[in-house]
Order: C-alpha cells, then structure tokens, then sequence
C-alpha cells in the first residue's frame, strides 16, 4: 500500500448513507463563518453520482425562489455531516440531467412505494 492510498483509506468514513439518484435527500453541511460553525441544511433531489473511494461524490438539485440551484458535495468530506434520505424515486436514469430543462410538474420524480 502506497503512502496515498494509506491516506486516502484513513480519510474514509466508516457508515457511509445509502441513497441513489432520484432519491430526495437533506445534507445536513457544515459551515465555517470566523470562528463560528453552524450546520446548513440543503434538500434537493440526487441527480448524480460519481466516482469512488475517497473522491465519491454527489450532485443534488433545487428550486429556490424560482432559480434551480445545484451543489457538489464529496461524500467523504468531514463538511457533510449527515445525510437523510426523505423520498425515494423511481428512475430509470443514472443521470437526471434532463430535468434541468423541466418546469414544474414535470420536473417531479415519481416516488417509489
């Protein structure tokens, strides 16, 4: 084992949450301001995942005030302290790209009972 690859299994997190794309999920991320730390909520649907290992990450998409918003976050980072799953979708993609384009109704994912 090399001294980067010892490094990166060091860095891993033990319980890593399962969630997949098209799941609705709320990171619960944690904020530095000063010499203050606060956790920020962010909930959106998954939309993407990529890689493995240590460099694994997530992409996840909102609507705020009408403007789509999307946020990376690395799912081994120590700034992602919790992850929960509030739906999951039924999709058929391992991407959903395409809802970037949808407005309203149609940019919903169905729920999978």
């Amino acid at each position: 084992m090399t001294k980067l690859e010892a490094f990166a299994s060091e860095q891993l997190k033990e319980t890593v949450p399962s969630f997949n794309v098209g799941d609705t999920i709320r990171v619960h991320n944690l904020i530095k301001e000063g010499n203050r730390e606060r956790i920020q909520l962010f909930e959106g649907t998954v939309i993407a995942k990529h890689g493995g290992g240590i460099s694994e990450t997530f992409t996840v998409r909102r609507v705020a005030y009408g403007c789509g918003v999307e946020k990376t976050f690395p799912l081994h980072s120590p700034h992602v302290a919790k992850v929960d799953v509030i739906r999951q979708g039924k999709v058929r993609r391992a991407k959903l790209y395409y809802l970037r384009d949808r407005v309203g109704k149609a940019s919903k994912v169905k729920e999978l009972i």
